[in-house]
């Protein structure tokens, strides 16, 4: 996943997590592979050479077939909307999530009681590449963040977070080592505020 450090005036490095980049191969891979997939399955019930030859193997075979080419031109056709640029950027003013074209929202450090990166490890058997659902949780120091910051509001308390938000920021492969970039701004920037990484158990499945 790139990863890239933006100079401010100031000359200090604010720490940038492109989460759009590495989502883009994602989506490049699921798209050959199921319409790769989905193409030769069709070819093959409609020249008789699916296994076997049975009638319902065939029916099969093409119905789950269409479905993968489906899913293929599907994400072709909103490939714009969802490899859209988003971000996270970590600097000494606070922390900005950046998404143009979605709900960009910025938190400045004197706004933060504590901040936090917490995740959850997925150790399903079925998982190639290990991965983990990494989230950012948010802290009020007043009782007013809730008014300034509306555009947090649908985050408040979310999935076990009490008296704060948690931003979800998917399920990342390890390789990209979101967590270690997050944990070197967070500690460079966030001082006496930042928790660290609060690791919370395990998952063999969907999060």
């Amino acid at each position: 996943m790139p990863e890239a450090e933006r100079y401010r005036p100031d000359g200090r490095a604010a720490v940038m997590i492109d989460l759009a980049a590495g989502l883009r191969t994602r989506i490049v891979v699921a798209i050959v592979v199921s319409g790769g997939i989905g193409l030769l399955g069709i070819w093959c019930a409609l020249t008789g050479r699916v296994a076997g030859g049975a009638r319902i193997a065939t029916i099969v075979a093409l119905v789950v077939s269409v479905l993968l080419l489906t899913l293929a031109l599907g994400s072709a056709a909103l490939w714009r909307v969802l490899t859209r640029p988003r971000a996270l950027v970590v600097d000494g003013t606070g922390v900005r999530w950046l998404d143009p074209r979605g709900g960009p929202w910025a938190v400045h450090w004197s706004e933060l009681a504590a901040i936090s990166v917490s995740r959850t490890v997925n150790r399903s058997p079925r998982r190639v590449v290990p991965s983990a659902m990494v989230r950012l949780d948010l802290f009020p120091a007043d009782p007013g963040f809730r008014q300034r910051h509306p555009e947090l509001e649908r985050l408040w308390e979310f999935h076990r977070v009490r008296r704060g938000y948690r931003i979800p920021l998917g399920e990342i492969p390890d390789s990209w080592r979101v967590v270690e970039r997050l944990d070197e701004g967070l500690r460079r920037y966030g001082g006496p505020r930042y928790r660290g990484v609060c690791d919370e158990g395990f998952t063999v499945g969907l999060f």
